[in-house]
């Protein structure tokens, strides 16, 4: 199988999208960025690859598809959560004092993530926009009180290690084998008899397809990071115009909020630009915004939006500064603001400020599709479907559920159109490939 790669190395995430010869997405691959960039889009590439096939063998499985297709992904995060879990024993173990008492605390919690993993990473969890990180680390920190209480530990120590761990964990490239996955995937459902059977003589069938990377793009804010000839590296602007076309082609606005960016993009009837604004300066009122909101409140980034759409009366910010965040939050607290009203206004502010890119873009045209992964944020959808009616009337506001790979497909639409690939490295894929 021919396939078209496109990569969109963000400041936070890194995104794979593959596309066949007739332009259909066939696989996708995704992973924090902050641990390494040169990293992040390996294993962001490796998983799209992975998804590709996995996908070959679900079209011969029928009933069992979607089961197994959830199991193969919790038994693919249960390798991440165990190459974690001896990072961390290492950690604790190597401490000075501490360290003997540290290592089987920190153990006995990531046991129990472990034997909650069939939970913590179902299609559920998943659905609500929340990675490795953010899953393993909220749960961490919901379990790492109870646990340094009875030990007698320090908690900011028993964090400590879990902090230092994840860091070396993302920058790590899990290698098993697809079929090794897949079989134990199987076997995680209970399938027994002629549906075993079949199940797995569909995985060895899939693991034998060869996919071959023909094509490739990058984009995204590090893309000079990017091990590609500079004629195989596009713009954001135009990979987010192209895809957000591609995935639903009415759309004429095209607002993506990222870590590090905010765009608003008008495009044509064939998804080519016609106008953006763009705010690079800093951070402010971005994905990486959120990241420090959720750190400074200890809370898991996908548990921010949730929370803000709890307000009944959300505060006022007169600021989204990102060095200034903290100090902001700790003063509105201290004067007795609810967390949730203060994290309503951020994401209000939030969206005030896209508003004003949008407005020297164009305008609102019908219809806006917003991309990014603060379009997983349903707080942000919110402000942003209330601003958008205020201020031009009824528009169709679209959120895609894979809105985060915008960029990405359409670097690899891009790919299709015309790119060689006679430089990417390793363009062949092994037939071992790793989740």
């Amino acid at each position: 199988m021919k396939l078209h790669l496109g990569v969109d190395l963000g400041s936070t995430t890194s995104k794979a999208v593959l596309v066949d010869a007739d332009e259909r997405v066939v696989g996708r691959g995704i992973t924090n960025t902050r641990a390494n960039y040169d990293v992040a889009v390996e294993i962001a590439r490796r998983e799209a690859l992975t998804d590709a096939r996995l996908a070959q063998a679900v079209t011969l499985l029928g009933a069992d598809a979607g089961s197994v297709t959830e199991a193969f992904w919790i038994t693919a995060d249960l390798l991440r959560l165990e190459a974690l879990r001896r990072i961390c024993r290492g950690a604790a173990s190597a401490l000075p004092g501490e360290g003997p008492r540290l290592a089987p605390a920190v153990d006995v919690i990531l046991a129990r993530i472990v034997d909650e993993a069939g939970s913590l990473f179902s299609a559920a969890a998943r659905g609500r926009g929340s990675f490795f990180r953010d899953i393993v680390g909220a749960r961490f920190h919901a379990l790492a009180e109870e646990a340094s209480t009875r030990a007698g530990l320090d908690f900011e120590l028993v964090l400590g290690v879990y902090d230092r761990a994840i860091l070396e964990a993302e920058n790590q490239v899990i290698d098993a084998p697809f079929l090794d996955i897949f079989v134990a995937a199987v076997d995680r459902v209970g399938l027994e008899g002629a549906r075993k059977d079949g199940a797995v003589a569909a995985g060895r069938a899939a693991a034998r397809v060869e996919l071959e990377l023909v094509g490739f793009v990058g984009t995204g804010y590090g893309r000079a990071r990017l091990p590609f000839p500079r004629d195989c590296i596009r713009s954001e602007i135009l990979c987010h115009g192209l895809g957000a076309h591609a995935m639903l082609p009415r759309t004429r606005t095209v607002l993506d909020i990222g870590g590090q960016d905010t765009k608003a993009i008008q495009v044509d009837e064939r998804g080519l630009v016609t106008s953006f604004q763009m705010n690079d300066r800093c951070a402010a009122g971005c994905g990486r915004y959120l990241g420090y909101i959720a750190d400074e409140l200890s809370l898991g980034l996908h548990e921010l939006g949730p929370l803000a759409l709890r307000s009944k009366r959300p505060s006022k910010i007169t600021s989204t500064c990102t060095v200034f965040a903290g100090t902001e939050i700790r003063d509105l607290m201290s004067v007795g603001e609810k967390r949730e009203d203060v994290l309503s206004g951020l994401h209000r502010a939030i969206i005030t400020r896209a508003m004003s890119l949008l407005a020297r873009s164009g305008g609102v045209f019908d219809e806006l599709t917003f991309t990014g992964g603060v379009a997983r944020n349903p707080a942000a959808v919110a402000a942003l479907h209330e601003m958008v009616a205020a201020h031009y009337g009824p528009r169709v506001i679209n959120v895609h559920h894979d809105s985060i790979y915008t960029g990405a497909l359409g670097a690899a639409l891009f790919a299709h159109r015309g790119v060689p690939a006679d430089d990417l490295p390793d363009a062949k894929e092994c037939h071992g490939c790793s989740a």
